[in-house]
């Protein structure tokens, strides 16, 4: 059976928005200010235009290709089968380790909300219900992935959007333009802080169920990042305008909307970010499954990944194994952990792809080279966007490479048991 074209121009932003918009504005703006103060609204932007060089690259890629697979098939055909393996390995493995570290952000937050959810028995029960029910709507199907998306995406967006309203009236010339631009161990802050932006080249994965993907993922790929980056900047620049410094390490975008509208606030927010983390995890649960269900199409997984549902239509044995994968790291995991390491397997992952272009780009028949959407300035941003992913793989730790190298090994038994097979047919 083959995947049915059900996501649309706004189901593929949907898909961006969720991918990209999760826990990471919601748990890192703290963070962020602990060690760049007043110059984190700044900063974000200023990551967000360097981030843009690897979007844009992404969009061409994008634009070559109408089957499942994204990054799988861009290092596929440019490198041959270990390198498409190992592509698809690594993104797989950054959206499940986002997946277990946002599902950890949400059960936090609940928590905020009443004491019930405090306790790690709740935490464990929150993160459960979550991935489970979130498998099983996927196993359903993609339009309901879609609606879902689409659903969560208001609930997030609107109340982000108010909280920036309402705090404007809270800036001031010193923390708009701030005197001192000093930045305490830049190169963690920026790898920490990326997590806020990855998660988007997870749209190429679904060309295979987008209706002209070709042209629709290109544009909601580039025009959704654009705006949630001013989004970003606006609403670090609201906390750091109400919070104190004295609280950044503790405080959340939940004691900004307390300050700004008292406990009708807080709680406007605490729910703005569990919808928020929930339409992240609704687009992981859509997307990386298809990763492993395109690797197994191609003959580097094993065969039984490569299911289809005779009723559903979708690949329900992929999606219940990332159910489950992200289920186990979700309950053992912690955020600021699951998100480095979330940071580091993708960038990898960006690497090889962008490395990729120039060799998709030769290869191109001259009728796909027609249609596709091309970047100016020749490889230019391509080489931008590898600089900068290699400086921020270089400010990992080595503790950050152990735990990836696990998973992996992982991934690699699977890619060798795919071949033994193959080979004796």
């Amino acid at each position: 059976m083959r995947l049915k074209r059900d996501i649309g121009i706004f189901g593929a932003a949907f898909i961006v928005l969720n991918s990209v918009i999760g826990a990471g504005i919601f748990a890192l703006p703290g963070k962020i200010a602990v060690s760049a103060g007043l110059v984190s609204p700044w900063l974000f932007l200023i990551v967000g235009i360097l981030f843009l060089s690897i979007i844009l690259t992404f969009a061409e890629l994008a634009s070559y290709y109408d089957q499942t697979g994204g990054p799988v098939l861009y290092a596929h055909d440019a490198f041959g089968p270990l390198a498409g393996f190992g592509t698809g390995w690594l993104i797989f493995l950054a959206r499940v380790t986002a997946f277990a570290a946002n599902a950890n952000v949400m059960a936090a937050y609940l928590a905020s909300l009443t004491d019930v959810f405090a306790s790690d028995f709740a935490r464990m029960a929150i993160i459960t219900l979550v991935t489970i029910g979130l498998t099983w709507a996927n196993v359903l199907g993609v339009k309901d992935g879609v609606r879902t998306m689409g659903v969560f995406t208001i609930l997030k967006v609107v109340p982000l959007l108010l909280l920036v309203l309402l705090g404007l009236q809270h800036v001031t010339g010193a923390t708009l333009v701030p005197g001192d631009f000093h930045i305490d161990d830049i190169g963690g802050t920026t790898l920490l802080l990326i997590y806020a932006y990855v998660g988007f080249e997870t749209i190429g994965v679904t060309a295979g169920e987008t209706s002209k993907p070709r042209r629709n993922i290109p544009v909601a790929l580039i025009n959704t990042l654009l705006l949630t980056g001013l989004l970003y900047f606006l609403i670090v620049l609201v906390y750091i305008s109400v919070v104190p410094a004295t609280a950044y390490e503790d405080a959340t975008l939940v004691d900004v909307g307390r300050a700004l509208a008292g406990p009708v606030g807080a709680v406007v927010i605490t729910l703005a970010a569990v919808f928020s983390i929930g339409g992240n995890l609704a687009g992981s649960i859509l997307a990386a499954p298809r990763i492993l269900y395109s690797l197994a199409e191609h003959q580097l997984l094993p065969q039984w990944f490569a299911n289809v549902n005779r009723k559903y239509s979708t690949p329900d044995h992929s999606i219940v194994a990332m159910g489950a994968l992200a289920l186990v790291l979700g309950l053992s995991g912690n955020f600021v952990d699951l998100a480095i390491g979330s940071s580091v397997v993708r960038l990898l992952g960006y690497i090889i792809c962008i490395a990729s272009l120039p060799v998709i780009r030769r290869n191109a028949t001259a009728e796909k080279s027609e249609r596709v959407w091309r970047l100016r300035g020749g490889y230019a941003i391509p080489a931008v966007a590898l600089l900068i992913c290699i400086w921020l793989i270089g400010q990992s730790k080595g503790e950050d490479w152990i735990k990836v190298s696990v998973l992996l090994l992982i991934g690699l038994g699977l890619y060798l048991v795919e071949k033994w097979y193959y080979a004796r047919q």
